[in-house]
């Protein structure tokens, strides 16, 4: 899998608001929100032209129950997929590029909080964000083919960052897992 790190679009948020209609029409009222996550949520960065879907449900069998909808939305369930407590998504395109990842959590999950706290953080802090963008193509020029190398390679800021994200928001640490 080659990594693809690009200029930002601005048509990702547009590309949000259609996928999250579709979804909340798909999902009803099991929806409680549903967010733009990643990096294609934080304006002027660099990203893999993925758009990260964070959704808060209100009951995760529920989700499980009718996890149909997401197939007929073109959408692969994968459950926890190494995070336990979430339903995880993706969808690709007819070549077989991710296009598309729903992170589904319980609501009021700490993942929510730290999912939104990480992003609303680089958004208010564009000097963190341009830092981010700038190990990101740096780290897609040096592993272009080793995604393990590219994730690991950004772990060290993230992990920085989002302990200040954390603080920022004014919730302890400890009230968060990884």
């Amino acid at each position: 899998m080659r990594i693809h790190v690009v200029a930002p679009d601005p048509d990702w948020p547009a590309n949000f608001q259609r996928e999250a209609g579709l979804i909340v029409r798909e999902l009803g009222r099991l929806v409680v929100a549903i967010h733009h996550i990643g990096s294609t949520s934080i304006p002027g960065i660099f990203a893999k032209p993925v758009i990260d879907i964070l959704l808060e449900v209100a009951d995760l069998d529920a989700l499980d129950a009718i996890s149909e909808g997401m197939r007929r939305l073109g959408y692969e369930g994968l459950g926890e997929f190494g995070i336990a407590g979430r339903r995880y998504f993706r969808r690709n395109d007819p070549s077989g590029v991710r296009t598309h990842q729903v992170h589904a959590f319980l609501q009021g999950d700490p993942h929510v909080h730290r999912h939104l706290a990480f992003r609303d953080y680089l958004i208010a802090h564009p000097d963190v964000a341009a830092a981010y963008s700038t190990l990101k193509r740096r780290l897609a020029d040096r592993h272009p083919e080793d995604v393990e190398a590219y994730m690991d390679g950004k772990e060290p800021f993230i992990k920085e960052q989002l302990a200040k994200a954390l603080a920022w928001t004014g919730v302890p640490r400890q009230h968060h897992t990884q």
